[in-house]
């Protein structure tokens, strides 16, 4: 084989590469970056009980941003209507169905390659207890379209591992 040919087998087979090479010297950073939609949980609970806190056909959008910001939010899919169609007078039952039923928080985030883990810091959100503190998330897969964690400590006292799908 001359030198041409091997130079023209060499830039082909660099050409090839690319799209896998890429995406393995990303950052998990720079991998998490962009808006992923909520697939599925499941939430077992310190004894060993399964609880199935989303329902069917939950939804729910995470968002990671360059800046070190983030933002989730999930709901069920089955939350009632407030009968007085305004958000400031739902009922008793009204309410509680929704806050069982949701979870929304904000702030920074920050990753830890070493240990693969997502650390959050929310500044506020749905529930007023989590506001100031940090929160950590363990990535068991993360490809272009899917993000796969475990969530050790969720607000019910229960582990979670959580199935996201890269938004389209």
């Amino acid at each position: 084989m001359n030198r041409r040919s091997v130079l023209i087998i060499s830039a082909l087979g660099l050409a090839l590469l690319p799209s896998h090479a890429i995406a393995q010297q990303k950052s998990l950073k720079e991998q998490l970056v962009g808006t992923w939609m909520f697939v599925t949980s499941a939430d077992v609970q310190k004894d060993g009980t399964k609880v199935d806190r989303w329902g069917p056909n939950p939804k729910g959008m995470l968002v990671f941003d360059r800046n070190g910001r983030y933002v989730l939010v999930i709901n069920r899919s089955d939350l009632p209507k407030f009968a007085s169609n305004r958000v400031d007078q739902g009922t008793a039952a009204e309410n509680k169905a929704v806050m069982h039923g949701m979870i929304a928080t904000f702030g920074t985030y920050s990753v830890n390659e070493a240990d693969k883990t997502i650390n959050t810091q929310v500044e506020g959100g749905s529930f007023p207890n989590l506001h100031g503190m940090g929160q950590k998330r363990i990535i068991t897969s993360l490809t272009e379209e899917e993000l796969k964690y475990t969530n050790p400590a969720t607000t019910t006292g229960s582990t979670t591992n959580a199935v996201w799908k890269r938004a389209k």
